[in-house]
């Protein structure tokens, strides 16, 4: 099987068993998104989904979290990892966006990575779920599924050279939605450990039937 079938095949899956895959993580606004996300890493979307209605209530803007202690804010995320850190990214985040952004989440990678918590990886799931652009995040999930099922080679090691294979492989089109395949696939059936082969549809393509 060629690259190129590998990928046709890949694609013809998930569109059918994931024709509207979306991001788990629960928001109103670009902004919202942005605080998920950032609060996302290295924990589970269900335990954001928890901590952040009451935040957004307390803080429904970036005018309102700019105007915030990083110390009120760890009260409403103590529950998730790394909470003073992430309070103090937060809170220096919305203070960003609105003394240089007027408040409003920048589309541009270079200028979302320019905010304070905010990696690439954070940057590429706001532009590719918010503004729709050809942007892939490689996380645990991504990495490791895309390695299993042969979409990269084994000398991808970093999420930088796996996110350029995917990108260069898939569509343009369909990189937004390819995304939040891999990672429910992942999250679901690809797992780390016991990963759910019975359940896989992708077992005639996989390079690593476990």
């Amino acid at each position: 099987m060629t690259k190129k079938q590998r990928y046709e095949a890949v694609i013809a899956y998930f569109s059918q068993a994931m024709p509207e895959a979306k991001t788990e993580l629960h928001y109103q606004t670009p902004f919202e998104l942005l605080v998920a996300v950032m609060l996302s890493a290295q924990c589970t979307d269900k335990r954001i989904n928890q901590v952040t209605p009451a935040l957004f209530q307390a803080f429904p803007t970036p005018q309102a979290l700019a105007q915030a202690t990083p110390e009120a804010v760890f009260e409403y995320i103590h529950s998730v990892s790394y909470p003073n850190n992430k309070a103090r990214h937060l809170v220096a985040m919305a203070r960003m966006l609105v003394e240089r952004y007027g408040g409003e989440v920048p589309p541009l990678g270079e200028d979302l990575e320019k905010l304070p918590g905010v990696g690439r990886k954070t940057a590429n799931v706001i532009q590719a779920v918010v503004f729709q652009k050809a942007r892939m995040a490689v996380d645990t999930h991504v990495f490791r599924v895309s390695h299993r099922i042969g979409l990269v080679p084994p000398s991808c090691t970093t999420p930088l050279s796996v996110e350029k294979q995917l990108t260069a492989h898939f569509p343009a089109s369909i990189i937004p939605l390819a995304h939040h395949w891999l990672i429910l696939h992942g999250r679901y059936v690809c797992t780390a450990r016991n990963p759910r082969c019975v359940q896989c549809g992708l077992l005639g393509v996989c390079l690593q039937k476990l």
